[in-house]
């Protein structure tokens, strides 16, 4: 028999799918490759992951909130975070249906408090240079992509694993290919929009092409650890990884001088993700 717990434990779980499928179409459509066993839980750390990307980029302020508030309510926001993975309860869904992922899966404040670190920097730093921009991603990107990693390892299990280094490293690396390809993709709207600058072009630091490559390498060592994977992750991991890769491709390709944000048109999409579905291996991984 239901109780009220589960009740409210499925309205957090929707609440968080809600968030998603709202801001990704790309994302909405990769959770679907994803089997039952971990679907739920990787809407979950995502859901959480875009409300604190709210908070510091722009909606937040939209409603008139003070720089020093915007600080405060992100504050807020990690407290309960780490609280409800304590006691397993929150009045905020999106925040309880996280706590319920982290404690099973071994989700800990050790991949927590980074990230939050990184949204943080966004209310502080404008123009980051080599060191700081590797402390950002790490936080804002690679400790998601180690979440996520977590919960495909430990999902359903009675005791939550340490995944294997190599996973480790490969969970780190596609998330780091991730971050720089937004940054590339996002380049004239961060500087114009937000003030900020990730990458260092302007001053003096990476060229985009070194950026490029950086991606290319991550992309690569990713997608050779991917076929190691449980089986029910593989598909969903190997679009998003070749999704990336075409968008990776398209900047090489592009004039960054139009300032017009890359996509990947709907009918490739669809192709990678029926090339996943099918079970194909990420491009570029060793066979």
């Amino acid at each position: 028999m239901s109780t009220g717990l589960d009740l409210y434990n499925r309205a957090a779980q929707e609440a968080a799918a809600t968030v998603i499928s709202a801001y990704s179409t790309s994302f909405a459509l990769a959770c679907r490759l994803l089997g039952p066993r971990v679907r739920p839980h990787v809407r979950n750390v995502y859901a959480l992951v875009r409300i604190a990307d709210e908070i510091v980029d722009g909606p937040a302020a939209e409603a008139g909130l003070a720089p020093e508030t915007l600080r405060r309510v992100l504050d807020e926001l990690e407290a309960e975070t780490l609280t409800a993975v304590t006691r397993g309860f929150s009045s905020n869904l999106v925040v309880h249906a996280f706590c319920r992922t982290a404690r099973e899966t071994g989700i800990g404040a050790d991949l927590v408090r980074p990230f939050f670190a990184s949204m943080r920097t966004d209310l502080e730093v404008t123009a980051h240079d080599a060191g700081s921009h590797d402390a950002y991603v790490y936080g804002s990107a690679e400790v998601v992509g180690l979440m996520c990693l977590q919960v495909f390892v430990n999902a359903g299990a009675t005791t939550a694993a340490t995944p294997a280094p190599e996973l480790v490293d490969g969970a780190r690396r596609l998330g780091a290919a991730f971050q720089d390809v937004n940054f590339l993709r996002d380049l004239s709207h961060d500087a114009d929009a937000l003030g900020r600058d990730y990458l260092g072009l302007r001053e003096g630091g990476d060229s985009r092409i070194a950026v490029l490559d950086r991606i290319d390498a991550d992309l690569a060592a990713a997608a050779a650890v991917v076929p190691q994977l449980p089986a029910d992750c593989r598909r969903a991991v190997t679009a998003a990884h070749d999704l990336f890769g075409s968008l990776a491709r398209r900047l090489r390709a592009e004039d960054p001088r139009t300032g017009e944000r890359v996509r990947v048109p709907d009918p490739v999409k669809a192709t990678l993700a029926a090339r996943a579905m099918l079970g194909f291996a990420p491009k570029g991984a060793r066979t």
